[in-house]
């Protein structure tokens, strides 16, 4: 599974708290048939990697690593089988262990002089975060015009009531987010509810039409 063309197919990314790895198997279930077969697993727990191991076996699931903010932890992430690597800003040294690892990495910019950064470094499609404080939709309209080779990821503030305007706009990838994975429904490895919030999310995407 190429990590680009889920981002492409689902275009939302679950961003993921996991407390108990026990749990992970169930989430990864949920997930995919939701139709969300995307995961990004914060490292804010020490649970991360261990879930992230259990749900990379699933062959239909390409999950990442989020919350990545030094070189051993995209070590610790790799291992783990993380497909993809997720920071919420820029770092050069993270930047080049991703890159050895050959793992695709999207790191936080939303200053020109950060996109600008992640450019030279040889990444184009970046995590706008957090989006809602840094000018939404707005904000990325703006960003557009400079650099229309960019694709951005906004999480942070995005939702059900904002998710259309989101990736209505030509210049999003996708969306981050974790409505459809709450915290207590995730812990309590509540696949219906989990299942119901991601097909809900599926159901209220933008048609091609839609897309500026």
């Amino acid at each position: 599974m190429q990590t680009d063309s889920v981002l492409a197919e689902a275009r939302i990314i679950p961003v993921v708290v996991i407390n108990r790895a026990n749990r992970a198997q169930a989430l990864a279930e949920a997930l995919v048939a939701g139709g969300i077969p995307f995961a990004e697993v914060t490292f804010r727990t020490d649970a991360a990697a261990a879930s992230i191991r259990a749900m990379a076996a699933d062959p239909s699931l390409c999950v990442g690593a989020g919350t990545v903010v030094t070189p051993a932890q995209v070590d610790e992430a790799a291992d783990a089988g993380a497909r993809f690597i997720v920071s919420p800003g820029f770092s050069a040294a993270v930047v080049r262990r991703a890159q050895e690892h050959g793992l695709p990495f999207f790191p936080g910019a939303v200053t020109p002089t950060e996109i600008i950064a992640a450019l030279d470094a040889g990444l184009s499609t970046l995590k706008f975060f957090p989006a809602g404080l840094y000018g939404g939709p707005a904000a990325l309209t703006a960003l557009g015009a400079p650099f229309p080779q960019v694709r951005f990821i906004p999480t942070g503030g995005v939702s059900a009531a904002n998710l259309s305007e989101y990736l209505s706009l030509p210049n999003v990838a996708a969306v981050g987010g974790s409505w459809m994975v709450p915290a207590d429904a995730v812990d309590a490895g509540d696949v219906p509810t989990i299942t119901r919030l991601c097909a809900q999310a599926v159901a209220a995407l933008p048609t091609p039409a839609e897309v500026a």
